[in-house]
């Protein structure tokens, strides 16, 4: 899926495009020149064009009414989207390719994981009142929500980065159901990786598996998951200190520690650190109530990687839309 955009925003400067009504807002819309057919090539999208014709539809399922009736449909004009605030973009091809669908001709300024700061441009469009009243709100609305969970992202990426520049911040699948695909999107664009995208490509061995397992001890848990899926690595969540070192020993390849302190972190990296018989020391993934605020104290206790699913409860960010009409040259 793609849409058209122009490849070349630094030569806009300079051009004038035609006037347009509206306050002095809306100068910064002129300053664009107008984009023609045969600057237009293809940019990818996270959704597919049948699923972004599908929230075009959901909004607006029998017209604009509003529009209709304000006889409106026809009359030219263009929109600009900049951010409000300083903030970290996704989603911003998809945005695009909606108002594309609705008939719009769209110029990109600043692609999926840009670092904005506050009124810088993100995309400009042209075309019929008609196309642009009809993508607006869902185009803006995309950008908003998704954005709120990259810069999310980002803050945590950040902070623990600071701290130790080579941890993983890794978000869960714990995300808004339906709609995976845009939060793998928006997580990438902060800067993190996904925990697991499900269940069908991951071992990780809960303490809700352990429920049915009876006594069995974990190096034989170990070695049943090796049997069956030898190329998986094995990931399995403790909630205490000695769970983590019973693991460990076990032979899993990774141990995430559920609900621990940064100083029950600490703690277990040095008890691990120290156990001599290790073949290969697990990872060590601090999860549970991991933020912004507190990822440097997490990377500072040695933890390798962050497990967090804060990045999906994030406030949108907030896009300004500005739309004029596009006057006659004469």
């Amino acid at each position: 899926m793609g849409l058209g955009w122009c490849r070349h925003p630094a030569r806009l400067s300079g051009h004038a495009g035609p006037a347009i009504e509206g306050d002095q807002r809306a100068a910064d819309i002129s300053r664009i020149r107008p984009l023609h057919k045969e600057e237009m090539s293809r940019v990818p999208t996270t959704a597919s064009q049948h699923e972004l014709e599908s929230l075009l539809r959901d909004d607006v399922p029998y017209g604009d009414l509003t529009t209709e009736a304000l006889g409106i449909g026809t009359e030219p004009g263009q929109m600009l989207f900049a951010a409000r605030d300083r903030m970290v973009l996704a989603l911003a091809e998809d945005a695009a390719a909606l108002i594309a669908l609705a008939g719009g001709r769209v110029e990109l300024l600043a692609t999926s994981g840009a670092a904005l700061e506050k009124g810088a441009p993100i995309l400009r469009a042209e075309g019929t009142a008609a196309c642009l009243l009809r993508s607006w709100k869902v185009a803006q609305t995309l950008i908003e929500i998704w954005s709120g969970v990259a810069s999310e992202a980002a803050a945590i990426v950040r902070a623990a980065r600071t701290v130790r520049p080579d941890i993983t911040v890794a978000c869960t699948r714990k995300n808004v159901p339906g709609v995976k695909q845009f939060a793998v999107s928006a997580v990438k664009a902060g800067g993190a990786v996904m925990h697991r995208l499900g269940l069908s490509e991951t071992l990780l061995v809960f303490p809700e598996h352990r429920a049915f397992l009876g006594e069995t001890p974990l190096a034989d848990v170990a070695m049943r998951l090796r049997r069956t899926a030898p190329e998986k690595r094995l990931i399995i969540e403790v909630t205490g200190m000695e769970q983590a070192v019973a693991a460990a020993a076990a032979g899993f390849d990774a141990i995430q520690a559920e609900k621990f302190t940064p100083d029950d972190i600490a703690a277990l990296v040095a008890r691990i650190n120290a156990m001599a018989t290790l073949q290969v020391r697990p990872v060590i993934a601090a999860a549970g109530g991991v933020n912004a605020q507190n990822a440097a104290a997490y990377a500072a206790a040695g933890a390798d990687v962050l497990v967090t699913s804060a990045p999906y409860l994030a406030r949108p960010c907030d896009v300004q839309v500005q739309i004029a009409r596009v006057l006659s040259p004469d």
